[in-house]
């Protein structure tokens, strides 16, 4: 009893010397190298290429920047409710659960087994008893430590594409609110043409009943009154289409039932977008990306460190009896313990496949870092640049909804009075409905630019959240 106890001290004590000295895991590429292997040919430059963009630290909140309580209600109801968000969150539990359960090997097995049921036992033997099994790889090459570090860093970029998708989920509501807002005018403007063309059409049946007007001008009129009918019933169907949109992104039914916002919010001021060298750090799914790239490189490690020998400690402790056999004299309870190694002689190339395998799943991590970092500033020089064109747009069809209207309401007076014909008032009706459709759209897409590029910048809509799920404890 005593040798073996003083056999599994000396086996504790070398399992603690194993521990200490077995090889330090390599650490992934720093943001350094992972750039230049990733974007070779892209130089970040000092400033944005947009002129114009504002100075200032990228900050969070920019929802509140819309003051539209409305809009910050269907947000909250979409992060609570959203499908897409349900799913990504449960995929953060199961990385957190994953990243657990590759790191649980680290630590001692330990397994309790017995038998029992009387004079004939549970398998008609006649022994009974139990004991405790443990068993521990020593770690020596990292293959478990790496394993581990994968783990857990696949977590953390299932963690951080969660919370992008809670980013993307508002962005995508807030567009939508604007764009069903847009429908909403839209359909408005379309009314009012058609209410404009059926005071023609009047006019032009009145016109020719007295002799001041012909057949012609008459069923001209009621031709153009059709066509503005059908672009308002045209028009209706687009308004429900956007609200139902709405209506599924926060998970209700799409009844089309929302009451849109009667008109824009007030633009914003403007946005602080920081420098292009801070945009791989602080975009969400960039970071992501970066992780996945982690992820991979350790698991390359793993699969370099499992064509090394595993060495393993064992211990274990037994008591066992019969009621119908005489067992040869022994101490009871029994203590052993001792080590073992495996060694791969000969499998076929399997490990060597999968080491190519896992180098070959870095390379596209890489690539694939590559790709969404080159993404990242694109969107964000688009969005700048499409926020500064529509500005200019804007201002250019605000004056020329102005002027078309006036000369909408001269046209009407001169064709009332016979000093022009029909077509020319037609002609400028035309006009006036073309310049305000295209005002609105230019408003809304200036609004739905504006959140692109907040989400383009990785600023967030709300307050710093919590990670979806708890970091994978150890």
């Amino acid at each position: 009893m005593r040798s073996a106890r003083l056999s599994l001290r000396r086996l504790a004590a070398l399992a603690v010397l194993a521990a200490l000295t077995g090889c330090a895991l390599n650490a992934p590429p720093d943001a350094k190298t992972l750039n230049a292997d990733a974007m070779p040919a892209l130089k970040t430059p000092e400033s944005w290429a947009t002129k114009g963009a504002a100075a200032g630290a990228v900050g969070s909140g920019w929802l509140a920047s819309f003051a539209d309580p409305r809009l910050d209600a269907l947000v909250a109801e979409a992060i609570a409710n959203n499908p897409d968000l349900r799913s990504a969150a449960a995929r953060v539990e199961r990385a957190s659960a994953l990243a657990v359960q590759a790191g649980s090997t680290l630590y001692p097995q330990v397994n309790l087994i017995a038998k029992g049921g009387g004079k004939l036992s549970g398998d008609s033997s006649g022994i009974e008893g139990g004991g405790i099994y443990a068993n521990w790889e020593l770690d020596l090459w990292g293959r478990v430590r790496s394993q581990a570090a994968a783990g857990s860093a696949q977590f953390e970029a299932t963690d951080r594409d969660a919370e992008y998708a809670r980013q993307s989920i508002a962005a995508l509501v807030a567009k939508s609110w604007f764009l069903a807002t847009e429908a909403r005018r839209q359909r408005e403007v379309a009314v009012e043409m058609a209410t404009a063309g059926e005071k023609l059409a009047a006019l032009a049946k009145e016109r020719a009943r007295i002799g001041r007007g012909d057949d012609y001008e008459a069923r001209q009129a009621d031709a153009a009154l059709q066509t503005y009918r059908d672009t308002v019933l045209a028009l209706t169907l687009a308004e429900q289409q956007a609200v139902r949109a709405i209506e599924t992104l926060v998970g209700r039914y799409p009844a089309a039932a929302l009451d849109t916002a009667a008109d824009f919010p007030a633009f914003p001021g403007p946005v602080p977008t920081g420098l292009p060298s801070e945009l791989l750090e602080r975009r969400l799914d960039v970071i992501a990306a970066e992780r996945r790239v982690a992820s991979a490189f350790y698991l390359v490690g793993e699969a370099e460190a499992a064509r090394l020998p595993r060495i393993s400690l064992t211990a274990s402790g037994s008591s066992i009896s019969s009621e119908l056999f005489l067992l040869k004299e022994r101490d009871n309870p029994v203590w052993s313990a001792g080590a073992g190694i495996v060694l791969p002689l000969f499998v076929g190339g399997a490990l060597k496949a999968q080491q190519d395998v896992r180098t070959a799943e870095q390379k596209i991590a890489v690539a694939d870092y590559g790709r969404i970092g080159a993404r990242a500033f694109s969107e964000v020089e688009n969005a700048l640049t499409a926020g500064f064109t529509l500005e200019a747009r804007q201002k250019a069809l605000e004056a020329a909804v102005a002027q078309n209207d006036k000369l909408f309401a001269m046209a009407q007076a001169r064709y009332r009075i016979g000093s022009a014909d029909l077509r020319a008032v037609q002609q400028q009706a035309l006009a006036t409905a073309a310049s305000r459709s295209a005002l609105l759209r230019v408003q809304s897409e200036r609004l739905v630019q504006r959140v692109n590029l907040h989400l383009a910048l990785g600023g967030g809509f709300g307050p710093a959240v919590v990670a979806s799920a708890p970091p994978p404890s150890k």
